[in-house]
């Protein structure tokens, strides 16, 4: 399997303008999440594709191939197919590393990048990590405050996803087990070539206008999607949205060390 990472990068972020190129600890987030790209195996390309010059001549600095798509890409995904029709060599599939994943770890990464090696007939994957029941209490007073942050997902035995939602599912009518059936969902995706050109041409879905989740749209029109359980080793998860989000992920930094040596 040839498979490239694909980092979407906006320089226009409404709540965060030229976040690609914020500093981030000494660093540039863009910077940073392309070293955690490179250092991925069995990854044939890393590429930026971003629709404004700024963010190309930072991401060339770096030493990364660099794809201009339009403005008018409506999501990460949109930025994501744009990108894969400009390569000279189409790879077999896709990683969407978004540009501000600036706490992802490699090995998470490297799990979906493993799941397409492991099984070449893999369409769609994404990670979720299993909770603990600490986690999920966590979970349960976070969506009381803030129903639509974070997401969930339940999968069948085959770790074929079953559904995602704001909510918390399954529904737990008891809590016994030493580990609920809950997993949160990650928010990182890989394509094969050919769904991903697939997914291009589907119109928005009823249960992904409902949920405001793209991956939706995959599962009502029948596409299978892989969950690969990942764990972050102790890490703490997040990425950058906003200007408060910086000097929390600098802390974590901090306390935690970093992920790719600069």
């Amino acid at each position: 399997m040839d498979v490239a990472i694909v980092i979407p990068a906006r320089y226009n972020s409404r709540r965060l303008p030229g976040k690609p190129m914020v500093s981030v600890a000494g660093r540039s987030l863009l910077h940073r999440v392309v070293a955690i790209a490179q250092a991925v195996r069995g990854v044939g390309d890393v590429f930026v594709t971003t629709d404004d010059q700024r963010v190309a001549q930072h991401a060339a600095e770096a030493g990364v191939s660099v794809l201009m798509t339009s403005p008018e890409c409506a999501t990460g995904t949109d930025r994501v197919h744009a990108a894969l029709s400009q390569m000279s060599k189409r790879p077999d599939a896709v990683i969407n590393l978004q540009g501000d994943a600036v706490l992802t770890p490699p090995w998470v990464v490297q799990g979906l990048v493993d799941a397409f090696h492991a099984d070449p007939s893999v369409g769609m994957v994404t990670a979720a990590v299993h909770c603990s029941w600490r986690q999920v209490d966590e979970i349960e007073d976070l969506k009381r405050q803030s129903p639509t942050s974070g997401t969930l997902v339940t999968m069948d035995k085959f770790g074929r996803a079953l559904y995602f939602s704001k909510a918390v599912i399954p529904f737990l009518r008891k809590r016994e087990g030493e580990m609920p059936p809950v997993h949160r969902h990650i928010g990182i995706y890989g394509y094969s070539a050919d769904v991903l050109d697939e997914l291009a041409t589907l119109p928005q879905s009823p249960l992904e206008r409902a949920e405001q989740l793209e991956q939706l749209r995959a599962l009502e029109n029948g596409i299978p999607i892989k969950v690969v359980v990942v764990d972050y080793r102790g890490r703490t998860h997040g990425s950058i949205d906003s200007p408060e989000d910086i000097p929390f992920v600098e802390a974590v930094i901090a306390r935690e060390g970093e992920l790719v040596a600069g």
